[in-house]
C-alpha cells in the first residue's frame, strides 16, 4: 500500500479531507472519474467569464470555522444572491418579501401584506379542516398555508413540479416547510453572515486545497475497484453509497439536470445572475448569466459578450448524474440500511452529498469534511 488514503472524488468533500490529511503528514491519492477537479463547483474560464458548469453555486455560511478555512484558500467577492422570478412576462423578487408582495398585490406596507397573506391562509386552513386534516399532507397544502394561493400558483407550483417531475400534491410537505417570508424590502436570498463567490472562480479554491497532492483524473473507481482498494490503508468514498454496495437494497432515487450552455453576443443578457421561470410550460427552470457572479456595476459591460446557461430538470436513470436526492420516507429508510453496511467497513470512510444522500450546499459539505478529518486525526 503506497498511500495512507485513497480519496474517491475530487469535489469539495474529498479535496478538503485530502488537504487536512496532508497537513497531518499523510500521503493521499485523489481520483475522480471526471476530467477535472472541483466536482459540481467546477467553473472554467470561457472567453474571460467563469462559467458554473453544473448550475449556480453561491457560497454562504455563518459557520466561523468554515469561513476562516475557505478564506485561507480564496478571496471572496461581494456577490449577494438576489434571484428574480418571471411568470407570464411579469418579474418578481425572491425570496418572498415586501418587493414581492408589492409586485403581486400592490401593497405598500407590512400590515397590508400580512392582511393579504392571512386572508389566503385562512382559506387554506379551512380547506384542511374540510378534509379532516390537522396538518398538511403534501407540498401543495403546506405552501398554501405558508403563502396563500396567489404566490403558490404564480411562483411555486409550476417551478416545483418541473423541478421534481411530479405534481405538488404528491410531494412531501418537508420540501417547502422552511419557505422564507419576510416583511421587509430585502432581496438577499440568504440570511448568513458570509456570502460571495471566489475571485477567479471555484477552481482557485479547489486548486489551493489540492496543491501538492497527487490527483488522477478520468479514473473510475468502479472500473478497477479491487485494485484501487489495495493502493491505500484507507479509502475515503464520496460517491453514491448505493453503488458502492452494488445496489443491494435497490437504487436511491434522484432528480437530475441538463445544462444548455450558450454564448450570447451582447454584454448584458438579463441583468441578473439567476432568473427563475415558474410557468409549467417553459421547459427550463432558470437561466443563469455567469458574468453577474463576478462583475458588478459598469464592469458588467467590460466584455461585449456574455455566457448563459439554461437549466432543465431531468429524470434520473442509472448512469445519469444524480443531483437532488428524493428524500421520501421510503428512500431515507433505504439509505439507512446502506448506512448500517457502511458502519461495518473498517477501511472506508463515507462522506459528502452522495454518500450521505443529502442535498448539501458547499459550506455544509466542507463542515462534514472538517469533522471527518478531525475524527480521523484523533
Amino acid at each position: 500500500m503506497n498511500y495512507d488514503y485513497l480519496i474517491v472524488g475530487a469535489g469539495l468533500f474529498g479535496s478538503v479531507f485530502a488537504h487536512l490529511m496532508k497537513q497531518q503528514g499523510k500521503r493521499c491519492l485523489v481520483i475522480d472519474k471526471r476530467p477535472h477537479v472541483g466536482g459540481n463547483t467546477y467553473s472554467p474560464c470561457i472567453r474571460g467569464i467563469h462559467r458554473h458548469d453544473y448550475g449556480a453555486h453561491i457560497f454562504h455560511t455563518s459557520d466561523p470555522e468554515v469561513i476562516d478555512f475557505v478564506c485561507q484558500h480564496a478571496h471572496f467577492n461581494r456577490y449577494t444572491n438576489s434571484p428574480i422570478a418571471i411568470h407570464r412576462g411579469k418579474l418578481f423578487n425572491l425570496p418572498f418579501n415586501m418587493n414581492t408582495f408589492h409586485q403581486m398585490w400592490g401593497v405598500k406596507t407590512p400590515a397590508e401584506a400580512q392582511a393579504m397573506l392571512e386572508e389566503q391562509r385562512r382559506e387554506a386552513r379551512a380547506e384542511l379542516q374540510r378534509l379532516g386534516l390537522s396538518q398538511p399532507q403534501n407540498l401543495e397544502q403546506q405552501a398554501l398555508l405558508l403563502v396563500g394561493k396567489d404566490i403558490y400558483h404564480t411562483l411555486i407550483k409550476g417551478y416545483t413540479e418541473k423541478q421534481w417531475g411530479c405534481t405538488a400534491n404528491t410531494l412531501p410537505p418537508e420540501i417547502i416547510r422552511r419557505l422564507p417570508v419576510r416583511f421587509v424590502f430585502d432581496n438577499n436570498y440568504f440570511n448568513d453572515s458570509f456570502q460571495g463567490i471566489p475571485e477567479g472562480g471555484y477552481n482557485v479554491l479547489t486548486d489551493s486545497l489540492l496543491n501538492g497532492i497527487e490527483v488522477r483524473l478520468s479514473e473510475d473507481f468502479f472500473e478497477g475497484r479491487e485494485e484501487w482498494m489495495k493502493v491505500a490503508k484507507k479509502v475515503v468514498f464520496s460517491g453514491p453509497i448505493d453503488r458502492f454496495f452494488d445496489y443491494c437494497f435497490g437504487h436511491l432515487p434522484y432528480r437530475s439536470l441538463r445544462f444548455e450552455h450558450l454564448e450570447v453576443e451582447e454584454s448584458n443578457f438579463q441583468g441578473n445572475a439567476v432568473v427563475n421561470y415558474t410557468e409549467a410550460d417553459v421547459p427550463y427552470t432558470r437561466i443563469i448569466e455567469h458574468k453577474h457572479f463576478e462583475s458588478f456595476g459598469e464592469d458588467v459591460y467590460r466584455l461585449p459578450h456574455t455566457l448563459i446557461t439554461k437549466e432543465y430538470p431531468a429524470a434520473w436513470t442509472p448512469g445519469a448524474e444524480p443531483f437532488y436526492p428524493i428524500n421520501t420516507p421510503e428512500a431515507n429508510a433505504c439509505h439507512e440500511r446502506y448506512k448500517q453496511l457502511a458502519a461495518q467497513q473498517d477501511r472506508v470512510i463515507f462522506g459528502g452529498r452522495l454518500a450521505d444522500y443529502r442535498y448539501y450546499d458547499m459550506a455544509p459539505t466542507i463542515r462534514c469534511a472538517l469533522d471527518a478529518a478531525r475524527k480521523e486525526a484523533q
